[in-house]
C-alpha cells in the first residue's frame, strides 16, 4: 500500500478530501504540498521523531494535511475531542506531553484557557484566524517549501479512550517501521479486505478525532480514494450526501441508523442510496430490529466490526452472516478471541465473561503502567473491558462494558439488552440504562429516556415504556423507574457518556 504522496504524481488533480456541505476540496497534489510545508515547519521548530502534537479541531479541510505532516516527520499525533471540558483537554495535553498545539478559531475561547493549564506546550497555532497567544498556521507555512523534508520518518497516532468510565487513557502503539512507505499492517489489511481503492467515494459523517473515522479516512487516502467529510452527522444531510456524491463506502455508529430510521417515511423514500456498496458500522452493538430495518432499506451492504483504539483484536460480520447470527459482532478477523472469567480462565461457549484478544497489536497506556498490566491476562491476551460470550460457531456477542454491569441481588444484568429493547419504541429517541444504589439488592435498574417529542415526557409515557419492557424482558431486568432528559450525553462518536448520568444519581 503506497504512501498518498504517490497520488500527487499519478492523479494530482483528484480530490483527496471534499467537505460535503460546502464542496471545499483538497486534491492529492495539494495534500502533498500542504503536508510537506507543515513538515518543514515542524522541523524548523525543532520537533523530532517521537515528539507529541495535539490537535483540537472540528471536521475541517486542513485536518488531514496536519495529520499527514506529523506522519511524515515521526511525530506522535493526538487529536482531542472538541466536546471535552477545559480540565479534560488539559489532562490529555499534559499526559501526552505535547510540544505543539494546533486548534481553530472556532475553539479560541477553550484554547486560550488551556495555555496556563498545559504549560509544557511550546508552540501554539490556530487556523481561520488567531487569538491571543496563538500564531496563524496558514501564515507560518505559506512561504515554506512544498517538497519533502530530507529526514522523513514514520509517525504514529496516540488516541485517547473516550473516558466513558473514567479518565481517558492514551493508547500507544509504536510505528512498525521508520520508512513512511511501509504502512501499518493492520491498516493495510483493512484496506485490502474491504477492497479500498481509487473507485471509493467514502462518506465520513463522524468526528475525525475518533479512532475509526481517522483510520478509515487514512486508509482511503492510502488507497487513492476520495473522502467525503461531513462537518457533523445529520440524518437528512447524510442521505443528501449519499445521493449527491454517489457515496459507495461509509462508516457509521448505531445511533446514526436510529436517527435516520426515525425520520418521516417521505424522507426515507426521497433519497437515492443505491450507490452504497459497503456501510461499515461499529462503536456499540446494533439493536437487532434497527439492523434488520437498515438491511431492508439499504440491502445487505452493512458490515459490522468490533474493535478498539488499542488495536488488540478485531471481529467482523457481513450482513449475510449476521442474518444467521442476529446480534453478533462477528468472528475474530484480527487476532484470536477468548472469553475469560475474572481469574483469567477460559470459559465454555455460551457463558458470559470478559472479552480478550491475542495476536493483534500489542499496546500500552501512556504513563499508565498499572492500567496496562491490568489489561493483560496470564495467557498474554488483552482486554479493553467489554463483556460478552461466543456461540458454538465462534461468533462473538457483546453484552456491555464491564463497568456498567448492574449487580442486583447477586444477579448480573446487562444494560445493553434493556437499551436495545427501549430504543425500538416509536416514542424513544435515545436511552441509557444503568445501576443505582438499592438498600436491599445493592443496585436497581434505572433508565433515562430522551423522548422523540419532549412534550410526551411524563408519567403516562413512563407507564407505557415500563409496560413495553415487561412484555419483552424478564422481571428483574425491567427498570424500577424511568426519568426523561431533553438530550442524553451522547457524543458524536456515537458513544454514550453514561458515567455523567450515573454521577447524577450516585
Amino acid at each position: 500500500m503506497p504512501h498518498p504522496s504517490i497520488y500527487a504524481k499519478t492523479t494530482p488533480e483528484k480530490p483527496a478530501f471534499i467537505m460535503t456541505e460546502t464542496g471545499e476540496t483538497i486534491t492529492y497534489l495539494q495534500l502533498e504540498e500542504q503536508s510537506n510545508q507543515m513538515a518543514h515547519l515542524f522541523r524548523k521548530l525543532g520537533l523530532h521523531a517521537k515528539d507529541h502534537i495535539c490537535i483540537l479541531m472540528e471536521n475541517h479541510i486542513r485536518f488531514f494535511p496536519i495529520v499527514w505532516a506529523g506522519m511524515r516527520t515521526g511525530l506522535i499525533i493526538t487529536p482531542v475531542s472538541t466536546h471535552l471540558l477545559e480540565e479534560e483537554v488539559a489532562y490529555i495535553m499534559n499526559n501526552c506531553e505535547a510540544k505543539i498545539f494546533v486548534t481553530s478559531k472556532k475553539y479560541s475561547e477553550l484554547a486560550t484557557g488551556l495555555k496556563a493549564k498545559a504549560p509544557n506546550v511550546i508552540h501554539h497555532y490556530m487556523i481561520d484566524g488567531v487569538a491571543d497567544g496563538f500564531e496563524s498556521l496558514e501564515k507560518e507555512v505559506e512561504d515554506l517549501p512544498t517538497h519533502p523534508i530530507a529526514d522523513e520518518v514514520q509517525g504514529t497516532t496516540m488516541l485517547y479512550s473516550s473516558g466513558t468510565t473514567g479518565l481517558p487513557k492514551g493508547v500507544f502503539t509504536p510505528p512498525h517501521s521508520e520508512n513512511i512507505h511501509e504502512t501499518n499492517p493492520l491498516l493495510e489489511s483493512i484496506g485490502q479486505n474491504f477492497k479500498f481503492g481509487p473507485h471509493v467515494q467514502y462518506l465520513s459523517p463522524a468526528p475525525l478525532y475518533h479512532a475509526a473515522p481517522m483510520a478509515y479516512n487514512m486508509v482511503n487516502t492510502m488507497f487513492g480514494g476520495t473522502s467525503l467529510i461531513m462537518s457533523k452527522f445529520d440524518a437528512i444531510k447524510s442521505l443528501e450526501a449519499i445521493e449527491t456524491y454517489k457515496a459507495n463506502y461509509s462508516q457509521w455508529v448505531p445511533i446514526m441508523f436510529v436517527r435516520m430510521l426515525k425520520l418521516p417515511k417521505e424522507d426515507l423514500d426521497k433519497y437515492d442510496v443505491s450507490s452504497m456498496l459497503l456501510a461499515l458500522h461499529a462503536a456499540a452493538p446494533c439493536p437487532i430490529e434497527i439492523k434488520e430495518k437498515m438491511i431492508d432499506w439499504w440491502g445487505p451492504v452493512l458490515f459490522e466490526y468490533y474493535g478498539a483504539s488499542e488495536g488488540n483484536g478485531l471481529t467482523a460480520i457481513t450482513s449475510q452472516e449476521w442474518l444467521e447470527h442476529k446480534g453478533s459482532v462477528g468472528k475474530a478477523f484480527v487476532g484470536e478471541c477468548f472469553i475469560l472469567d475474572d481469574d483469567g480462565n477460559e470459559l465454555p461457549r455460551g457463558e458470559i465473561g470478559n472479552v480478550y484478544f491475542k495476536g493483534g497489536q500489542e499496546f500500552k497506556y501512556h504513563n499508565e503502567a498499572e492500567k496496562t498490566t491490568k489489561a493483560y491476562a496470564k495467557n498474554g491476551s488483552s482486554t479493553v473491558g467489554d463483556v460478552g460470550y461466543m456461540d458454538k460457531d465462534g461468533y462473538l456477542y457483546l453484552t456491555d462494558r464491564k463497568n456498567f454491569t448492574i449487580i442486583s441481588g447477586g444477579v448480573n444484568i446487562y444494560p445493553q439488552e434493556i437499551e436495545n429493547q427501549l430504543i425500538n419504541h416509536p416514542k424513544v429517541a435515545d436511552v441509557a440504562v444503568f445501576g443505582i444504589p438499592h438498600e436491599e439488592f445493592g443496585q436497581e435498574v434505572k433508565a433515562v429516556v430522551q423522548p422523540k417529542h419532549w412534550e410526551d415526557a411524563g408519567p403516562e409515557l413512563e407507564d407505557e415504556l415500563l409496560a413495553y419492557c415487561r412484555e419483552r424482558l424478564a422481571k428483574i431486568k425491567v427498570p424500577r423507574s424511568i426519568d426523561f432528559d431533553k438530550e442524553l450525553p451522547r457524543k458524536d462518536n456515537g458513544k454514550l457518556y453514561k458515567r455523567r448520568l450515573v454521577e447524577r444519581y450516585v
